[in-house]
């Protein structure tokens, strides 16, 4: 397009009609106006993109954050089921156990009713000796009559005859005890047998107090067939529940991949943005954005001209310089490291980058990073001691010692061309972010490339 524009203002040079002054004045202030034009497109081109980009983003970790709990969801609807499997299976074994144990109440019952019956013929014995007792002692009697008649030769008889009487009447005595015994025995069987009897033809309401054990045994078997029926039932709900987590997991996921594809087709937006911007600012023309990328580049050689000097000086060498040790804080929330240059940034970094805030309007932050996104030091208002357990605070104010390796902090950490210009959202903690607009330059330190002068701003 610039070219175009070239091209015309060449032919408007040579046209004999049109002096050539006024033509390359009016070309020149097309080009400006077109190149501004493009510049405010482009960075309202990549508030978009980022605002989306952040949007995108939000909501992946949203997905993340739900394919976690559903996985979880899942695992747990998995052990419910497990459980409730083992829960009817335990309880069919409890139903087939009652089962034996009614079976074994009613096999007693039917051997208590043939105990039953063989004292009725123990009790039938008896009253069968009582009779021949009650005989034999008539016999005697009359044994014992004729004998008397029989005067002294009928003495000895007399005498068996008497004894025979005795004895018949002891059996007697002894036959009737037995059938008192039998029947008392006989009453206390005969009510355990209707307590283990069963009658289907019996009326239930009618007999409850005379079939206790029975009944019992025969509610709690229906209970546990409940206990088994409900059991499935749970079971069946269970697996459902659990499928459904699966799809709804797999639906996550889906959600997931879309998402990401969208996230980067996103960034390959606010990327052809970016480099917009970058190919208006280096053709010549000033932009809104000129100020700051001159700013930017400017803090960036007067840093790596103070670290020059400090090696020149012995006060650090290279190796320390570029140091990447980076040695843990213990207790830091985010993490905070040190490295071996962090006292001579502590003293060189300061004037320079808090002289930056207050050099244009809308500056947020301007500090050096070395090649990795680490900000060994921030500006003043981001260096406070962090708070033990305040996560959301230590987020916002206690940005220094810290890698910052996301997306942009790494491009601008490591970027060698003369300048370098993003837009992004930035995370200030506890869910606040702010759009910015960043422009970096490389610092480079004896020919090496040390890391990025990062300028952001409002816009």
């Amino acid at each position: 397009m610039l070219a175009l524009f070239k091209k015309r203002e060449t032919e408007a040079s040579v046209s004999p009609a049109v002096s050539s002054e006024p033509v390359r004045s009016a070309g020149t202030e097309s080009v400006h106006a077109l190149a501004q034009v493009l510049q405010r497109d482009c960075s309202g081109l990549g508030l978009e993109a980022a605002q989306l980009r952040g949007a995108l983003d939000d909501s992946a970790a949203i997905a993340t954050r739900q394919t976690s709990a559903l996985t979880e969801l899942e695992a747990q609807a998995h052990e419910i089921a497990q459980a409730q499997q083992r829960i009817q299976a335990e309880t069919m074994q409890s139903q087939q156990a009652m089962q034996r144990a009614r079976a074994s109440v009613e096999h007693v019952g039917e051997e208590v009713a043939g105990v039953v019956n063989t004292l009725k013929q123990v009790s039938d014995a008896a009253s069968q000796i009582t009779q021949v007792a009650l005989q034999t002692r008539l016999v005697a009697f009359n044994a014992s009559v004729e004998a008397k008649r029989a005067g002294e030769a009928g003495l000895g008889f007399s005498v068996v005859a008497d004894a025979v009487k005795d004895l018949s009447t002891q059996v007697e005595s002894i036959s009737k005890a037995i059938m008192g015994t039998v029947a008392s025995l006989d009453q206390r069987i005969q009510s355990l047998a209707q307590d283990l009897r069963v009658d289907a033809q019996l009326d239930a309401a009618k007999h409850d107090q005379s079939r206790q054990v029975h009944l019992a045994l025969v509610g709690a078997e229906s209970a546990v067939q409940r206990i088994v029926e409900a059991a499935g039932i749970s079971a069946g709900l269970s697996q459902g529940i659990q499928q459904q987590v699966g799809r709804m997991g797999q639906e996550v996921q889906t959600v997931r991949d879309a998402l990401a594809d969208a996230s980067g087709r996103s960034e390959r937006v606010l990327g052809v943005s970016e480099r917009l911007m970058e190919v208006i600012a280096t053709c010549g023309v000033e932009t809104a954005d000129t100020p700051y990328i001159q700013l930017a580049q400017q803090v960036a050689g007067q840093i790596a001209e103070r670290l020059e000097q400090a090696l020149a000086s012995g006060r650090i060498d290279m190796t320390k310089l570029f140091d990447e040790h980076y040695q843990p804080l213990v207790g830091s929330n985010p993490a905070q490291h040190s490295t071996a240059f962090n006292a001579l940034t502590d003293e060189l970094f300061p004037p320079l980058q808090e002289a930056a805030l207050k050099a244009l309007p809308e500056v947020v932050f301007c500090i050096a990073a070395d090649r990795n996104g680490y900000i060994s030091t921030h500006n003043k208002v981001y260096c406070h001691a962090q708070r033990p357990g305040d996560v959301a605070w230590n987020t916002a104010n206690s940005r220094w010692r810290r890698v910052f390796n996301d997306r942009t902090g790494l491009a601008s950490a490591r970027n060698k061309r003369p300048f370098l210009l993003q837009t992004y959202r930035r995370d200030m903690g506890g869910g606040k972010f702010v759009l910015l607009k960043e422009a970096s330059a490389p610092i480079t330190v004896q020919g090496r490339h040390w890391g990025g002068l990062r300028l952001a701003y409002r816009f």
